[in-house]
């Protein structure tokens, strides 16, 4: 199988475009149609469903996904193995748009002559294990969870604690409010169909719901952001929780409220984890350059018992 046609698979996953697909290959919007096209022929079958203003994938294509990250983690591994001591730093940073995202974009542009190689591990189990494999030099997580602990070897420090706004519609109740205390949502409905079992961040919102008595829910289909958007704007029941520095795109009709958490304010815990006897000589100028960056613990506000 021709691994560059895989490269640009993920990258029109990630993108959800072919043209932005293309924006970040530096390549042509048809050279990535013919490359897709040639691993559907490869493979048989079709891969995207075309039209819309978002390209999915088919069921065929959710269930090659993993193996094409899996080949790519491959191909990753076999030219790291003949590059000792030269290979860029690799962190993980679970998504592309969030706020750990940003911080390790921070740090490039104070060490611009620091190589980065920046990956997207879904869950804990696989980023934890990349980073006792060597895949990974460093990942961003929540830590820790409950009945999880990080194995030995392995440390964490805290990097950034992000505050969560309310998110909802213009006819919500709370959708004028300059801010809401965590208590006022008692008997609302929060949605948040991403919160998948086993996540880190369902367990964050299962102890958050906990501690304030709220019901967040995780019921129907996760179609993506910009299902969840067209429903929180249609909807003067539902809301979402989202973190302050997720950056979020809408269309102007839709006249969405971010609303500030206060009293206390909730806080995700992002903490950067890696492995004590890694060599790699970039990772110490990571670690102090996110450490002085961090200024502790705020006494306003919220986290889980497991993040103290």
């Amino acid at each position: 199988m021709d691994l560059t046609t895989v490269h640009t698979f993920i990258a029109v996953v990630e993108a959800e475009q072919f043209q932005e697909a293309a924006v970040s290959l530096s390549i042509t919007q048809q050279a990535v149609s013919k490359r897709i096209a040639l691993l559907e022929r490869q493979l048989g079958v079709p891969l995207f469903s075309r039209g819309g203003r978002r390209t999915e994938l088919t069921i065929d294509g959710q269930a090659f996904l993993p193996y094409a990250r899996l080949l790519l983690q491959a191909e990753e591994r076999a030219i790291a193995s003949v590059r000792p001591g030269h290979r860029a730093l690799r962190v993980d940073v679970i998504g592309r748009r969030l706020s750990v995202a940003g911080l390790l974009r921070g740090f490039h542009r104070a060490h611009p002559g620091t190589e980065l190689d920046v990956v997207t591990l879904f869950d804990w189990d696989t980023a934890i294990a990349a980073v006792l494999s060597g895949t990974i030099d460093a990942t961003f997580r929540a830590v820790t969870m409950p009945g999880r602990r990080l194995p030995e070897g392995v440390e964490a420090t805290p990097v950034f604690d992000e505050p969560l706004h309310l998110f909802t519609g213009p006819a919500h109740e709370f959708a004028t409010a300059r801010a809401v205390a965590p208590a006022q949502l008692i008997g609302h409905r929060i949605w948040m169909p991403g919160n998948l079992p086993g996540t880190e961040w369902a367990a964050y919102y299962d102890e958050l719901a906990a501690a304030f008595g709220l019901i967040v829910e995780s019921t129907g289909p996760n179609f993506g952001v910009e299902h969840l958007l067209d429903t929180i704007a249609d909807s003067s029941t539902l809301s979402t929780f989202i973190s302050e520095q997720t950056p979020l795109v809408w269309p102007a009709g839709h006249d969405l409220r971010r609303i500030p958490l206060r009293d206390p304010t909730p806080v995700y815990p992002h903490s950067l984890i890696w492995r004590t006897d890694n060599p790699h000589p970039a990772l110490s100028t990571l670690r102090d350059h996110l450490s002085a960056a961090y200024p502790g613990r705020d006494s306003g506000t919220w986290r889980p018992r497991w993040a103290d």
